[in-house]
């Protein structure tokens, strides 16, 4: 019985977000040890930086002479719809789609932290997205967002020297002395940041739409989302039951997120 139930738990951690994130580093940290000379690259992993709104969290900064590249790693399966210019991405698994904060965005953070701790120039500093997990590029991206080990091919890429060899371990010991120490309770606080945050958008995404007005004239509503979950709502109709070919607006994230709002 209680290996049964180890099974279980185990089963549903490796679903969650948390263990996604944490494969993701894992095999960004073993493609860097492994293909990247370690004397020339310096791999510093899960960097919390104190900013002035709280905290911001690198999954990993690598120091060479050919600059920093600031890496985020995302665990994501389906296809990836995105570019550059907009505030979310599109994750479609079959039929659903989920939006997600805009990568090179949410890594502009963690480059501006660096860059002001450190006092570089923008051509010293490299943002770095890398895909991990069975997902495909539906559009076009820019170079510095790969897929895999991919993201080995964009740092060896760079070969220009823009940093003075004697500076390198300078510039590690100065990132090591400015993050946080590295804990669960550093960890724990950043999440808890990062809910805060998130609940204030939601909370004035709530405030915007108290009143909605959906595009009737179209099955995908254009203007308003979900006020439950922020996603995008679209029309179903009943198939079955008394209310049979009766029409509602549905959240795309169903069966996740259950907000109905009556078709009108």
């Amino acid at each position: 019985m209680i290996f049964f139930i180890l099974i279980i738990i185990i089963a549903v951690l490796m679903k969650s977000p948390w263990f996604k994130g944490v494969m993701g580093e894992f095999i960004v940290n073993v493609a860097a040890k492994l293909m990247l000379d370690k004397n020339e690259y310096h791999l510093i992993k899960n960097v919390t930086m104190p900013t002035e709104d709280g905290t911001t969290q690198i999954d990993h900064v690598i120091v060479s002479k050919y600059g920093i590249f600031v890496v985020e790693t995302k665990n994501m399966k389906g296809w990836i719809f995105g570019g550059p210019n907009q505030s979310t991405w599109t994750q479609q698994i079959f039929k659903y789609k989920s939006k997600f904060q805009n990568p090179l965005r949410q890594n502009y953070k963690h480059v501006k932290t660096l860059q002001s701790l450190l006092g570089l120039s923008e051509n010293q500093i490299h943002s770095l997205i890398v895909f991990v997990g069975e997902s495909t590029f539906k559009t076009n991206m820019p170079e510095n967002v790969t897929h895999g080990i991919g993201y080995i091919k964009f740092i060896k890429s760079k070969t220009r020297l823009v940093l003075p060899v004697e500076n390198v371990r300078e510039i590690v010991n100065k990132i090591e002395a400015g993050r946080l120490t590295p804990s669960i309770k550093t960890n724990r606080d950043h999440i808890k940041h990062v809910k805060t945050i998130n609940n204030e958008k939601h909370n004035n995404t709530k405030d915007m739409s108290a009143t909605p007005k959906y595009n009737t004239a179209n099955p995908v509503i254009a203007a308003n989302t979900c006020k439950a979950c922020g996603s995008e709502l679209k029309i179903r109709e009943k198939k079955s039951g008394d209310d049979i070919g009766k029409k509602y607006w549905v959240c795309i994230k169903f069966p996740e997120c259950r907000n109905v709002v009556p078709y009108s």
